[in-house]
């Protein structure tokens, strides 16, 4: 025999007409940026990934592209036997424009180590941007082969780099790394933050947080774990990956350029003219890799004065590897540039008044802007040139770890799939649509001007932006008037 309850005090009644007010949990959800971030970290991956994959894994071929220079052209770049003494500059670029009568000198290399050989650089308006090098036994001055260089680049070396920039498509292609780059960002600080939401209470949560959570069971759980703690780790590595590369991307990174312009932080131009003389001479070291400085002819200048210039820019202090160029036109001077990416950097420049055997001016990286000298050594970061091997072993961890994080983010899309028989579906089903409106007022605000800047700053994020939710909005229009099914939510992260 039951008993039955005791009957509560009976609550007021209110009017028929008063508004019913939402549960507490939903209006905490309506204030909440959560679901907007979960639903944008979701589909941004979903459609991202596969150039971000791309990205990474073409990546991965060109950070140890150094390596594989010294075993391809191994012929061209090293001597066959390291003599007593070398003999002058002078006399290896006389050998080398005996092997290519052709083009006009442009730079001179040379040997930084006892077994390698002088590059001699010419340039010939056919090639364009790219260039002939020539490369010379230091001991003996003999021709050990020329190859077609871009910016200092090996054949091998070009390939591979214009593999990752644009996959060989010219300037269509560089559109692929450049929407990568722009979303990258955005995908790695919308999955942090929800992460460590998620992760954040209780005891141990930073090692929740960190960690694989291995005593997870098989399914979505343990993948999420994953996925999401190897995101941690990766988020720095990722972010700068993402900044670096987009300063030399053709849409953000003429926007960049207008920045520097804006703020006078541009590296300086080393002015090569001469005492006594009107014209005036520039060399500009901006973008990926710098830029080539061409000349008028031999005529403008004894190729002999060579040695003489190298000496007075090793007394300058230009130490390591060096670019000499010879003056581009009459009344300029020969320039010395220091090109070692490797820390502590020397981008020094100098330029010789060759018959006096002065430095007429100097360019100093510590005398750079500050945004200037960040963003040359974001470059050579970003190419895995600034630390060496270390740097080239970093970022090939980011790859593999962004693979990793990759593969995992669709294995979880395909694990939350429905697998009742009377409902069933290839992959899980999206976020919630209109997010959007559980956002704070405020914060909306403010995400809208946050949007409009950055639309503006990487145009590419901001088209792809746009076309996906006009897609949305067409999308989610057309599952209303075709049949009113039952929407599910996901929880990705």
């Amino acid at each position: 025999m039951s008993i039955p309850a005791s009957p509560s005090p009976a609550a007021p009644t209110a009017p028929a007409d008063a508004p019913v007010s939402p549960p507490p949990s939903r209006r905490a959800a309506r204030r909440s940026i959560v679901p907007l971030l979960t639903r944008l970290h979701f589909y941004a991956g979903v459609l991202v990934a596969p150039f971000l994959a791309i990205a990474a894994l073409s990546g991965l071929a060109f950070v140890f592209s150094p390596q594989l220079d010294d075993v391809v052209y191994a012929d061209e770049l090293y001597v066959d036997d390291i003599g007593e003494t070398t003999q002058p500059l002078a006399d290896q670029v006389a050998a080398a424009r005996e092997a290519h009568p052709d083009g006009d000198l442009a730079t001179v290399i040379p040997p930084v180590e006892p077994d390698e050989t002088t590059k001699v650089v010419f340039s010939l308006p056919k090639l364009g941007e790219k260039q002939h090098t020539v490369y010379v036994d230091p001991y003996d001055n003999k021709v050990k082969g020329t190859l077609t260089t871009w910016f200092g680049e090996t054949p091998l070396m070009t390939w591979l780099d214009d593999l990752h920039r644009n996959l060989h498509l010219g300037a269509l292609g560089r559109h692929y790394s450049e929407l990568a780059a722009s979303w990258l960002w955005v995908i790695v600080l919308a999955g942090v933050f929800l992460w460590i939401r998620r992760q954040w209470t209780g005891r141990r949560k930073l090692r929740r947080t960190v960690l694989p959570d291995t005593n997870a069971g098989k399914g979505v759980r343990r993948t999420r774990s994953w996925h999401a703690a190897t995101g941690i780790w990766l988020a720095v590595g990722l972010l700068a990956l993402s900044a670096t590369g987009l300063t030399w991307s053709r849409y953000a990174g003429g926007n960049f350029d207008i920045v520097q312009e804006q703020l006078s932080a541009q590296r300086p131009v080393l002015d090569t003219t001469l005492p006594g003389t009107d014209t005036g001479g520039e060399e500009s070291g901006g973008g990926h890799h710098g830029s080539h400085t061409g000349n008028s002819g031999d005529a403008a200048y004894d190729p002999s004065n060579v040695d003489n210039v190298v000496e007075v820019a090793r007394k300058a202090g230009l130490t390591g590897k060096i670019e000499v160029t010879p003056p581009t036109e009459a009344g300029t001077a020969w320039t010395v540039a220091q090109d070692d990416a490797t820390w502590p950097v020397g981008y020094d420049q100098i330029a010789v008044d060759a018959d006096t055997a002065t430095v007429v001016s100097r360019n100093d990286f510590a005398d750079w802007p500050l945004l200037a000298q960040l963003s040359k050594l974001g470059v050579a970061f970003h190419m895995g040139f600034l630390f060496g091997l270390i740097n080239q072993i970093l970022l090939a961890a980011l790859a593999i770890g962004l693979l990793c994080v990759t593969v995992w983010g669709y294995r979880m899309w395909w694990q939350r799939r429905p697998t009742r028989t009377d409902r069933t579906a290839p992959v899980g089903a999206p976020p919630t649509r209109g997010t959007w409106r559980q956002v704070h007022p405020g914060a909306f605000a403010v995400g809208i001007g946050v949007v409009v800047f950055t639309c503006w700053a990487m145009p590419v994020l901001g088209v792809s932006l746009i076309a996906f939710l006009l897609f949305d909005a067409i999308a989610g229009l057309v599952r209303r008037s075709t049949v009113d099914a039952p929407r599910h939510t996901g929880d990705i992260v």
